[in-house]
């Protein structure tokens, strides 16, 4: 972990309400794994005045030659927006890479990631690390589903990786109009994966969970929650325990990648 001053490279908006940023920053953040996450912060401000935490969406790569970071971000307050107007060679203050990552085992043949919104941005950078690994398995699909079509966001940059995507919305604007679990569960019934990776709200997370747990499918799930410091201090991002419930787990240290196992939403 380390905290440094990164200078954004460009920032750029792929949907209303959504965003993507590349920051330049020092070599210790190349080490980063798909699931681990920043706290990001203005230096020299105190508005807002707690940092705020973002999933590692990729990294930048020059060749074989580390450059920095990317992250997607919704708007969704005063900090989001700000963001969203930084403009290139300004300031961005870092701490990370923070959190564990996903685990993905060599034997893996059929793996299934399933999002909802923001939470794609860790499947990109999945996706992208395991074909440099050049073990990516075999059968792998994204199913990623959101409101409406504004909130389906980087569908081209998974294809472009030759991976499948199921799209649904709540509205019907894009994909079938359902939650994203209900195509999930349907593909897991025909064909189960050797491992479902999940990233969304909580409420997708708990169905996730549910659909896992009825079928014994090996299961990662990303949590999204505030944090207020990233390290374990403020306790703020509590995650009940499945095996003793007055045992808390917290996002920040303990995941924010689960196993389907550990917790209880």
């Amino acid at each position: 972990m380390i905290q440094t001053i990164a200078a954004v490279l460009h920032n750029e908006m792929l949907a209303p309400n959504y965003g993507r940023i590349a920051l330049a920053c020092g070599e210790a953040f190349a080490g980063s794994k798909p699931g681990q996450f920043v706290m990001l912060g203005f230096p020299e401000s105190i508005d807002p005045l707690l940092r705020r935490p973002f999933s590692i969406h990729r990294l930048i790569m020059d060749g074989s030659r580390f450059r920095g970071i990317e992250l997607l971000y919704k708007i969704i307050g005063p900090g989001t927006r700000r963001l969203s107007r930084q403009k290139a060679g300004e300031a961005i203050s870092l701490l990370g890479p923070l959190g564990n990552a996903f685990q993905v085992p060599s034997n893996t043949r059929r793996l299934y990631l399933a999002a909802g919104g923001v939470g794609v941005a860790p499947m990109v950078f999945l996706i992208e690390w395991l074909k440099t690994l050049r073990r990516a398995p075999s059968d792998c699909r994204l199913f990623l589903g959101g409101r409406s079509r504004e909130d389906l966001v980087c569908v081209a940059d998974v294809e472009r990786l030759g991976i499948p995507v199921v799209l649904t919305t709540d509205d019907g604007s894009c994909g079938d109009q359902c939650r994203v679990t209900n195509p999930l569960e349907e593909a897991i019934r025909i064909a189960p994966p050797d491992l479902l990776l999940a990233c969304g709200p909580k409420g997708m997370l708990a169905c996730v969970l549910e659909i896992v747990r009825t079928r014994s499918i090996p299961c990662q799930v990303s949590i999204e929650t505030m944090m207020a410091c990233g390290m374990g201090a403020c306790l703020g991002c509590a995650v009940s325990g499945r095996q003793d419930p007055s045992r808390y787990l917290h996002a920040c240290v303990d995941g924010p990648v689960f196993d389907a196992e550990e917790i209880e939403l």
